[in-house]
């Protein structure tokens, strides 16, 4: 099973919508990287949900329930959608001031590549991550 991290921004998507919502579309992703991450992830997959700008950090986690489809809004078809379903929320979250505290999350793509907002995260990574926020993962 691979992991994964995957942003939004609290206007456009929360976290207690997701959890209201049951399962969501992640759509709207057009950046040739993060699309080709969305086409790896796989049904199972476990996934961080991101709030960013407002007090960014990681706040729950979600499972891949559909693995990637052609994207509706994109007639080129170089895009892709895939579903996920909130599986819990962090009893703490992860702020990201204190992922760039940490040495050993110094090659973390959000901290490396802060822009992508699909991205891997290594198991090693997602074990210090659920650490901090509480969880035995």
């Amino acid at each position: 099973m691979a992991h994964w991290l995957m942003k939004t921004e609290p206007d456009d998507y929360s976290w207690d919508r997701l959890v209201a919502d049951g399962e969501t579309e992640w759509s709207g992703v057009r950046n040739h990287q993060a699309a080709a991450n969305m086409r790896a992830m796989r049904k199972g997959d476990r996934v961080f949900f991101y709030r960013s700008v407002v007090e960014p950090a990681i706040v729950g986690i979600m499972t891949v329930s559909e693995e990637a489809y052609p994207a509706s809004a994109d007639p080129g078809e170089k895009f892709v959608c895939v579903k996920v379903k909130p599986l819990r929320p962090l009893p703490r979250e992860v702020p990201l001031a204190v992922i760039k505290a940490d040495p050993r999350l110094a090659d973390l793509k959000l901290v490396r590549q802060s822009r992508l907002s699909v991205m891997p995260v290594s198991d090693e990574h997602w074990r210090l991550l659920c650490g901090m926020a509480g969880l035995r993962e």
